[in-house]
């Protein structure tokens, strides 16, 4: 199994999605900021580090919003989504196609990586 942390970032009452590049594993979906833990890492460092990596923004991890496994045909994943904020720099597309910020509402109009179903499900009960 993979650990994977993600970043659930708001601001004001929008929070941030990314979209995947085309020549990956479930490439143009749109996801969380994050990705893989390496060995080593705490999950928090984790976080950190891929957001510098992806968006090009330090973080400020917080508490857990959620936690869940998700099994893909290729890979079975531990997702760890983390309420998070931005405490320095502005997000970049480094890594992916687009980076929106949008409301619960706006969850329906777009198409996101089936391990993130269940925590948007959450967001929409939540409002």
């Amino acid at each position: 199994m993979t650990e994977v942390a993600a970043a659930l970032i708001w601001s004001g009452d929008k929070f941030m999605i990314c979209q995947r590049p085309p020549h990956k594993a479930r490439g143009l979906l749109w996801e969380f900021v994050g990705g893989k833990k390496e060995t080593g890492e705490t999950l928090e460092q984790t976080l950190i580090r891929e957001c510098k990596e992806e968006i090009a923004v330090t973080v400020k991890v917080n508490d857990i919003f959620a936690e869940l496994v998700h099994e893909y045909p290729d890979i079975t994943i531990k997702l760890t989504l983390f309420n998070a904020e931005i405490a320095e720099g502005q997000p970049q597309k480094l890594e992916h196609v687009d980076i929106k910020w949008i409301t619960v509402e706006e969850i329906d109009d777009y198409d996101f990586c089936p391990a993130d179903e269940d925590i948007l499900k959450m967001l929409k009960e939540r409002k």
